[in-house]
């Protein structure tokens, strides 16, 4: 056998074995991904149709941290899965309200509609290029994570203070961002970087989440005639 590097390079590419585990990985995570959207959808759909209040900040930090703690912790346990609902379906929750008052604009219907539409467009691409391309992305994580904390900093400036051009900014940019991280997380899969289909979910879904939120400000703003 060569002792050259090139020559040892090539006879160990990446096995069919790690690639098996990747897709099976990849494959188990858009499982639950969709089931935990379709139940989200449907606990926000309740809360519009029964005028859920929204849960309020305080209780929806506690319960949004504090049910990912616990998705970490039992990340390799069937119950794992059972908080991932609870997750998604409090986020579903506090999705409710934000649809009601989109909906009560002249033209909310339609802004729903259009952020619906772009959030599946944005999601199926972005996971196609990811499954495909060669190129590393792998660049990106800190970038991005550096770039969602600035952003809900400013978030939170904008809401204490009432500035609405900040927080159509903060939306705008979240947007981007979500996006960048649908790229990073799905490439993480793929390359076998993420091995655990429920913390690969949860990652996917809060970006799915937020890309759709971001664009239903978006397309609201632009929708209520202002």
């Amino acid at each position: 056998m060569s002792n050259d590097p090139r020559t040892l390079a090539i006879a160990t590419p990446y096995d069919g074995a790690a690639r098996g585990a990747a897709h099976r990985v990849l494959r188990n995570t858009y499982a639950l991904l969709s089931l935990t959207l379709l139940f989200s959808a449907a606990v926000a759909a309740a809360a519009v149709a029964f005028q859920l209040p929204a849960p309020g900040l305080v209780l929806t930090l506690l319960a949004y941290f504090g049910l990912l703690f616990g998705i970490h912790k039992l990340k390799n346990r069937g119950a794992a899965v059972g908080l991932v609902f609870a997750l998604t379906g409090f986020m579903g929750w506090t999705l409710g309200p934000l649809l009601t008052r989109t909906l009560s604009l002249p033209a909310g219907g339609q802004a729903v509609a259009l952020a619906l539409g772009a959030t599946g467009a944005v999601f199926l691409a972005l996971s196609a290029y990811a499954t495909t391309t060669r190129r590393d992305l792998s660049w990106l994580g800190g970038f991005l994570f550096a770039g969602m904390v600035v952003a809900l900093l400013a978030g939170l400036a904008a809401m204490f203070f009432q500035i609405p051009a900040l927080a159509l900014t903060v939306s705008a940019v979240v947007a981007l961002l979500s996006a960048g991280l649908i790229l990073y997380e799905t490439q993480q899969i793929v390359n076998g970087g993420e091995t655990n289909y429920v913390l690969a979910t949860v990652s996917l879904f809060v970006s799915v989440f937020n890309l759709f939120t971001s664009l239903l400000h978006l397309f609201g703003y632009g929708g209520s005639g202002d």
